[in-house]
């Protein structure tokens, strides 16, 4: 008995060290299916391919009982990132507050979401989203990619000539500083150094860890209208290729009008703008 309970036990010690020395496998986005996969598509998008990750948190679940909490699961990078994401929270610096109009919700209702920038976790990343705002980039913008339990998405200017301007205006990366927690707004990226307009709110209820070591760094945190971000539209799914909502190319190359005709329904943004 004992002996068969020693050699489970060294079974599960080889399996966690398999899981942390191929974490870097992981992170580059194996094909398991057992994992939430996430890649970088060319297309400047953070790209989700459905999967199931139940295996992979039973499996560190059994490991954390047997030996602590010292077991990572793969994508943290070895250590714990402050979590700021909080309605209320105050513990850092703060930079300007950006107000966000939303119509079209599921059920045909409108909102605004407040954001509080971030310039100290990542200075790039909150000038970049000023100047965008100050331009008037995201007006009329659709939330074309909103994923429950995952993130919402949006980015892509109605006006192809617009867009094509700002596509190839891309800003060096910020380190990540704080953890992708749920309420966190984070730009989008197809690789290092690609940021440009795409951004994207964190709504997984325990957070998104797992994309810290990818380099999605936070800028600012959703300070009021969570409940608006979780009434988005949310019934086109996944987009092209992995599913049958809006395709960014066709978006970047025709703009509102596409999605207009093909998916009525998005949720968009009629006006942001920073507040006084």
């Amino acid at each position: 008995m004992m002996s068969v309970a020693k050699n489970n036990f060294f079974a599960l010690v080889v399996m966690a060290l398999v899981m942390v020395r191929t974490t870097k496998k992981i992170d580059a986005f194996s094909s398991s299916p057992a994992l939430s996969q996430l890649t970088r598509s060319s297309s400047t998008m953070l790209h989700l391919q459905d999967s199931n990750d139940q295996e992979r948190r039973g499996f560190f679940s059994s490991v954390k009982r047997l030996f602590g909490a010292s077991v990572l699961v793969a994508g943290t990078g070895g250590k714990s990132l402050p979590v700021f994401a909080d309605e209320t929270d105050t513990s850092s610096s703060s930079g300007k507050i950006v107000e966000i109009q939303v119509n079209n919700l599921d059920g045909g209702e409108s909102g605004t979401i407040k954001i509080q920038m971030k310039p100290d976790w990542a200075p790039r990343g909150v000038a970049r989203f000023e100047e965008l705002i100050s331009n008037g980039f995201y007006d009329n913008c659709r939330f074309f990619r909103v994923l429950p339990g995952f993130i919402s998405q949006f980015g892509i200017t109605g006006d192809p000539s617009v867009m094509s301007k700002w596509r190839s205006s891309s800003i060096p990366d910020d380190p990540v500083k704080v953890t992708n927690s749920r309420g966190t707004v984070v730009f989008a990226t197809a690789g290092p150094n690609t940021r440009t307009t795409q951004i994207f709110i964190n709504t997984r209820a325990q957070g998104n860890a797992f994309l810290d070591k990818q380099g999605f760094s936070p800028f600012g945190v959703v300070l009021e209208g969570m409940d608006v971000v979780d009434k988005l539209y949310a019934g086109y799914g996944e987009g092209a290729p992995g599913g049958k909502g809006p395709n960014q190319a066709l978006i970047q190359k025709k703009g509102n009008s596409y999605l207009t005709e093909s998916y009525p329904n998005l949720s968009y943004i009629s006006k942001a703008t920073i507040a006084e």
